[in-house]
């Protein structure tokens, strides 16, 4: 339980209304009752807010009080977010190694590091401080994860990836799996041995059942700071730059690379070896088969830029009714037609 004024002050906001109200809560305006903190981005959600028993509201910098208690912030998302920490902070793991698991002994982990039950550590790996990895996770040979990583349940980290600090991955997740290479050759497919390795860099987030695969030589690289959803593949020797969104679905061949702040909406699929600028959206379900050159949006499939996708598109719609001209000029012009023989008969 906690005060308006402690959580204004946590989250730099302004208090508006009486400070030392007591929050046991937090809860969207359809679900808020006495006691709860909820929020409200603009004048409209401000009213939904206003007709709930919420006890006080995160809400945007010129928001009018109105029998509500508000804390006046300058982004009400990220009040949100450092609020939800605030009152649901995640567990915490003391340092220990769970009798279950089975450590290498030239495997180095930091006393404050947790492993959990069933975990396998191998040869010369490297555990950095806090890092916590919960149950039935396998790390390879000499990886390395950085300090208050978190790798959920049935993780399996492929030899020798390095893993910077604060990166979290979710259940279900493979890094460092082999690249889908092959050479055919006297009638059958030869596999390419995939000897690189993958770099996931500082303040990665990697959602559920994702694949990213080892590079064939080389490297395999994930920015700083970029997330990614449940069920994305990515290729061997693919590069993203910083901050990065990739969602859910989408698949990135090999040797592509992305630049900085670059998003993949849903279902997007990137050809190998293209080159995708820094800042370039692409809509969902798209299929980019060209390099894009930076700060372009770019949707459909195969992908163009945005504007002359909507012009096809507002074309297309336009097609049925032009069909229906056009039949009914062909009629028109049929019955000239047999005016003229007549005339000249």
């Amino acid at each position: 339980m906690f005060t308006v004024g402690e959580i204004a002050a946590r989250l730099q906001g302004e208090v508006a209304g009486d400070p030392t109200v007591r929050i046991t809560g937090l809860a969207p305006a359809n679900s808020a009752g006495p006691g709860d903190l909820t929020f409200a981005e603009n004048e409209k959600y401000l009213a939904a807010a206003n007709q709930t028993e919420a006890t006080a509201v995160i809400a945007f910098k010129d928001a009018e009080a109105n029998g509500k208690t508000l804390i006046r912030v300058s982004n009400v998302r990220v009040a949100l977010a450092k609020a939800l920490a605030y009152f649901k902070p995640e567990p915490s793991y003391p340092g220990e190694i769970h009798a279950t698991s089975v450590v290498d002994p030239s495997a180095e982990i930091d006393p404050s590091a947790y492993i959990g039950p069933y975990c396998v550590i191998g040869k010369a790996c490297r555990i950095g401080p806090r890092a916590t990895l919960l149950g039935q996770t396998h790390i390879g040979d000499r990886t390395e994860i950085g300090a208050e990583c978190r790798v959920f349940a049935n993780v399996s980290i492929y030899a020798d990836t390095k893993i910077g600090d604060r990166v979290r991955i979710h259940a279900g997740t493979v890094i460092g799996s082999d690249g889908y290479g092959y050479v055919f050759d006297q009638g059958a497919h030869q596999k390419i041995p995939q000897v690189g390795n993958v770099v996931i860099e500082n303040d990665v987030e990697i959602g559920s059942n994702v694949s990213i695969d080892c590079g064939a030589l080389g490297s395999t690289v994930v920015g700083a700071g970029t997330k990614i959803d449940n069920l994305v593949q990515i290729a061997h020797n693919v590069a993203t730059g910083e901050h990065c969104l990739v969602i859910s679905q989408s698949g990135i061949a090999g040797s592509s690379k992305l630049g900085k702040y670059v998003t993949l909406a849903g279902q997007v699929g990137i050809a190998g070896h293209l080159t995708i600028g820094d800042k370039v959206t692409l809509a969902a379900k798209s299929g980019v088969m060209h390099d894009i050159p930076p700060g372009e949006t770019w949707m459909g499939a195969p992908a163009q830029p945005d504007r002359r996708t909507k012009r096809q598109l507002l074309a297309l719609q336009q097609l049925p009714d032009l069909i229906r001209r056009v039949r009914q000029l062909e009629k028109e012009s049929a019955k000239f037609g047999d005016k003229s023989s007549q005339i000249g008969d």
